[in-house]
């Protein structure tokens, strides 16, 4: 059976749903040419950081105000080894990209204020950008009078952005948002896709310095029960969407979860870290095995039987039993698997998400 792994996000006609998400790894010639190789269907370059686009905005003639005299000072104390030490570098390497192969080329800008982009965006437009991923960090509450401004904020900074470009404007949420479900809905006029979600870095407190300390690590495998959660209740909620998956998908029966949760594509970085661009292969390969096995021709069709979920019902008395039992669900005999919609009571465990509680 011939299997159609083309996919649709945001506007981007993509070969396969496996995409490698922003690091460092996509800003190297081999290693792009090695993920065209793989199949994968789209990369996205590591972020420039809007401290660097200022620079740029400041050389091309722009007056800066006080606040973002502040930035640049920051950015003066950027010392970190970067893949690229200014903005038109990134330009460079966009372009550079896009003659290199017809793989898809995401730019991805990292900062907190639209405006420092609005100019820049068109400019990577116009070096061959096939979508810009856009990782908006707002400033701290405190600046902020409720959680309902950080929002607006954020509503109002992509449309802004997408009004000055043409192609694709895909935005990186954390989880720190009171609904996302709802979000999203308020988004799809200024955006064409969420990426769900950002990386953090792990904080924590050492009790002999008294300090707090962040370290950045690659995301552990077999870490995406949260993320299937998300994806479905963004999904299920505003399935007008385009969403991509990111955050621990390791492997093809990962791949296979998300799409089914209500993804469009899954991005992988951590995982190429680990076990190199073959990986991508290597999850292509296990999806059509699985779509082979359930007489599914295409993704669309596969997308056709989402979303996966629960109904409220099940899952408040899934947390119920969960919170109330002596052991955790997961870990009795055999397990307590449950599985959603008629058409997939066949289908192993292994094949799709089960719902097993936190505890």
């Amino acid at each position: 059976m011939s299997i159609d792994l083309t996919t649709h996000y945001g506007g981007l006609s993509l070969r396969s749903p496996v995409v490698i998400g922003a690091c460092p790894l996509t800003a190297q010639e081999q290693m792009r040419v090695a993920i065209d190789a793989s199949g994968a269907g789209a990369v996205v370059l590591p972020s420039l950081f809007a401290e660097q686009v200022l620079l740029w905005n400041q050389k091309n003639g722009q007056s800066l105000t006080a606040r973002d005299t502040q930035v640049l000072a920051r950015a003066q104390r950027f010392k970190v080894d970067s893949f690229c030490n200014d903005a038109e570098t990134y330009l460079s390497i966009v372009r550079r990209a896009r003659r290199q192969t017809a793989l898809p080329v995401i730019a991805s800008l990292n900062g907190d204020n639209a405006s420092h982009w609005l100019d820049y965006a068109g400019a990577l437009q116009e070096a061959g950008a096939s979508a810009i991923e856009l990782n908006l960090r707002h400033p701290p509450p405190s600046e902020f009078s409720d959680a309902r401004e950080i929002e607006d904020s954020l509503v109002q900074a992509v449309q802004i952005i997408h009004q000055s470009i043409s192609i694709p404007l895909f935005l990186k949420l954390s989880r720190e948002y009171t609904s996302l479900s709802h979000l999203a809905v308020r988004l799809l006029s200024g955006i064409q896709g969420l990426v769900l979600f950002g990386r953090s870095p792990e904080v924590d407190i050492s009790l002999d310095t008294l300090q707090m300390s962040t370290d950045w690590c690659l995301t552990p495998s077999g870490k995406i029960s949260h993320l299937l959660e998300s994806v479905m209740r963004v999904h299920a909620f505003c399935p007008a969407m385009p969403i991509a998956a990111c955050g621990g998908v390791s492997n093809a029966t990962d791949v296979i979860k998300v799409l089914l949760a209500g993804a469009d594509v899954a991005m992988v970085s951590s995982a190429v870290y680990r076990e190199g661009p073959d990986i991508v292969r290597s999850m292509i390969d296990g999806l059509v095995v699985f779509m082979e096995r359930h007489g599914i021709r295409s993704l669309p069709e596969l997308q056709g039987i989402r979303p996966l979920e629960f109904s409220s019902e099940e899952e408040r008395l899934d947390y119920m039993e969960a919170l109330a039992s002596r052991v955790p669900p997961s870990q009795k005999s055999g397990g307590q698997r449950k599985m959603c919609g008629d058409r997939w009571g066949h289908v192993q465990a292994a094949d799709v998400a089960s719902a097993d509680a936190n505890y």
